[in-house]
């Protein structure tokens, strides 16, 4: 982790001195702060994998278990607790996304008050439980994964058509965002395990690519709220 971060500490301090030629202001609190970046990221990687990684294949493999499911022979709907859980785990690590909550606060200071925090969360949270399910879906039933990612950015292009225009920036951002550290572990380890433990699948495959959905109806459902909200504000406006 000390090599991962050497790099930005060294470009930082080059620009400061070859560039602006000035000393660095309250040097010593500085390099504290750098000294508990190394130790938490490198903490926060061990916490990784020893708890989130492993936590995400265990279930994958709990839930597609043929004891759990009561049939050596499954089909797609029999695996409805995956579903379940992929929902849950993708909208309440949405929710708990840092990053999102920064660009929620934005949001609702930029458009006055318009746009609400929390609905913006709960509705980015909605696109990423549905995206997790549908990448889930995709893992089960062994499809191509660009089928599903083409027919999702064409939904996306026609709604940025019709769409405010000064809310397509926010929508994109709002894919962007969930794909931080919360929420990528969990996803990533599920999708591996369900990859791992479904019979036919392989997981550099099949295994990857929930990300992607986790990034891509995000900007549906954002899309969605605000055209929503601009409807109603025009209908009652009107009137």
């Amino acid at each position: 982790m000390l090599l991962n971060i050497a790099p930005i500490i060294i470009i930082l301090f080059i620009f400061q001195a070859a560039v602006i030629r000035q000393k660095i202001p309250n040097l010593a609190p500085i390099i504290i702060g750098f000294v508990m970046v190394w130790i938490g990221l490198t903490l926060f990687i061990v916490g990784l994998e020893q708890s989130l990684f492993p936590l995400g294949k265990i279930m994958a493999k709990q839930l597609t278990s043929y004891d759990f499911i009561n049939n050596t022979n499954p089909n797609w709907t029999d695996y409805y607790w995956v579903y379940i859980f992929a929902a849950c785990i993708g909208f309440s690590t949405t929710i708990a996304e840092p990053s999102l909550l920064a660009v929620a606060i934005k949001s609702n200071q930029a458009s006055g008050g318009f746009i609400k925090p929390w609905p913006l969360r709960i509705t980015v949270a909605i696109g990423v439980a549905i995206g997790i399910v549908l990448g889930c879906f995709r893992i089960i039933v062994g499809l191509p994964l660009h089928y599903f990612i083409i027919a999702g950015y064409i939904i996306v292009l026609i709604q940025t058509y019709f769409a405010p225009k000064n809310i397509i920036a926010l929508a994109y951002d709002s894919g962007g965002v969930t794909t931080s550290t919360v929420t990528v572990p969990l996803v990533s380890a599920l999708g591996l395990g369900l990859a791992s433990t479904i019979e036919g699948r392989t997981p550099l495959i099949d295994g990857f690519g929930l990300i992607a959905f986790a990034s891509l109806f995000p900007i549906i459902s954002v899309m969605t709220y605000t055209q929503i909200l601009y409807f109603f504000k025009y209908k009652i406006t009107k009137k």
